[in-house]
């Protein structure tokens, strides 16, 4: 924590389906003497988004919802954007929640405590005050995985023309009140007369967001979410819980939809998944500007774990610790990579420039669809290693070697490894990029 300069972090174990620990460890507020406890509040950024697709699927359950109807039957304030290429176009609440609709606008800006807060609307026409762009599409539906916060926006605005009900109260009774989740709310601006609310920090550990101390978040169903650990531990159990047929929050058939991939993504029904056998879990992290989390859990075992977090650097301090629960629960589901000595050079003809091979279908790129979209990439040889420079990059990457032909680079929760493809006459013709945690391979060739 002195390391990243984050103050305070929460964490909540999940074993068997049940929360056996919840607790805090350092400040609220860098300075002061509140501590951090299991029932703290923290902004917990796109975890909102499990929450919301357990809204939905709980509504799906009631006979209220369809995942598959045109959501535009649902949608009254607002219609989904027609273009040229798509004049009619039909998504359905499957494919927002799997983020596989071809809609754009990653993620969303925090709004400071003097800053106004835009309507739902104004979020998907991009109108001030809101600070995103226009939500519109990208891609056909159904075609490619896009991770989009302006989908999972048009999931939230959906559910609740189709109910009559903001998502705030929705949420409070489909998914906090039967499970316990006291403190969980959607209130935006959060309320200071809730207490034990975990202040935001910047990436110097000092207070941010003043003189209130916490952001404010337009987008609810994306990004708006403020929960404990003790409460996301709870929200854990019951979907591992309902998957495995001991509990009724879900209808078990459901909970397996919510766990199931749907192709060419990595997600779920709310969640990203990963892992094999016994080691198949459901994960999502959430950053907002001054706020990491991370939420995992294991389907087969029940077990699971929470981490929150109240500053600006909190997602290496969040690794680490996932790291560190991860190896704890034993199933090895995010193995460490050691680096192996280059016994001799590499190979001078690893150098050059390779363009991506679109012919690869994009349900084998799958996540790299997303998080690797580069057309081009140059390799070169420096003080005995391989760089990677990419588009836009003012300085290369140096590669961390695996091997005599496969290489890594640390990107986020999940490492790219780069394998050198040499052929039978000796020929390096191309080289992949994979991400072996998601299943996903990209192949460049050689120009």
């Amino acid at each position: 924590m002195r390391h990243y300069k984050v103050p305070g972090v929460a964490i909540a174990i999940v074993r068997d389906g049940e929360v056996v620990r919840a607790a805090g460890y350092g400040l609220r507020e860098a300075g002061k003497g509140d501590r951090v406890d299991g029932d703290t509040l923290f902004s917990v950024g796109s975890i909102s988004k499990v929450v919301t697709a357990t809204v939905t699927l709980r509504l799906v359950a009631q006979g209220r919802l369809n995942l598959d109807r045109d959501v535009d039957d649902y949608l009254k304030r607002w219609k989904l954007p027609a273009a040229a290429t798509m004049p009619h176009p039909k998504v359905s609440l499957r494919m927002l929640m799997s983020h596989t609709a071809g809609l754009g606008v990653h993620g969303f800006a925090d709004y400071q405590p003097d800053e106004p807060l835009p309507t739902l609307v104004q979020v998907l026409e991009g109108a001030k005050p809101a600070k995103n762009e226009a939500v519109r599409f990208k891609h056909i539906p159904g075609l490619r995985k896009d991770y989009s916060g302006g989908g999972i926006t048009v999931e939230q605005m959906a559910i609740e023309d189709a109910i009559g009900l903001p998502l705030a109260e929705l949420a409070r009774a489909q998914v906090f009140t039967p499970l316990g989740m006291r403190r969980s709310t959607f209130e935006s601006p959060l309320s200071a007369s809730r207490g034990n609310i975990a202040r935001a920090h910047d990436a110097k550990g000092a207070p941010a967001a003043l003189p209130r101390g916490w952001e404010s978040f337009a987008e609810a169903g994306a990004s708006g979410l403020w929960s404990s650990a003790n409460d996301l531990g709870r929200l854990l159990g019951a979907l591992i819980r309902s998957y495995q047929g001991r509990a009724d929050f879900l209808p078990q058939p459901l909970a397996v939809d919510m766990m199931t991939e749907v192709s060419p993504g990595v997600f779920g029904l709310g969640p990203r998944l990963g892992g094999n056998g016994l080691a198949r879990h459901f994960f999502h992290m959430g950053a907002n500007e001054s706020y990491l989390s991370f939420v995992e859990g294991y389907l087969e075992t029940g077990d699971g774990f929470v981490i929150l977090t109240n500053g600006a650097n909190g997602n290496g301090l969040v690794l680490e610790i996932r790291n560190a629960l991860a190896d704890a629960v034993g199933l090895g589901a995010h193995p460490e990579l050691r680096a192996a000595a280059m016994r001799v050079p590499p190979s001078p003809d690893f150098a050059g420039r390779y363009r991506l091979d679109t012919a690869i279908s994009m349900d084998l790129r799958r996540e790299l669809a997303d998080s690797f979209e580069h057309d081009s990439l140059q390799i070169s040889i420096s003080g005995g290693g391989v760089q990677l420079t990419l588009t836009g990059q003012e300085r290369p990457a140096t590669l961390t070697p695996l091997g005599p032909a496969q290489f890594a680079q640390a990107v986020g929760s999940s490492p790219l490894i780069i394998d050198f493809r040499r052929d039978s006459s000796g020929t390096v013709r191309g080289l992949t990029v994979s991400i072996p945690e998601a299943n996903s391979v990209a192949y460049y060739a050689r120009e």
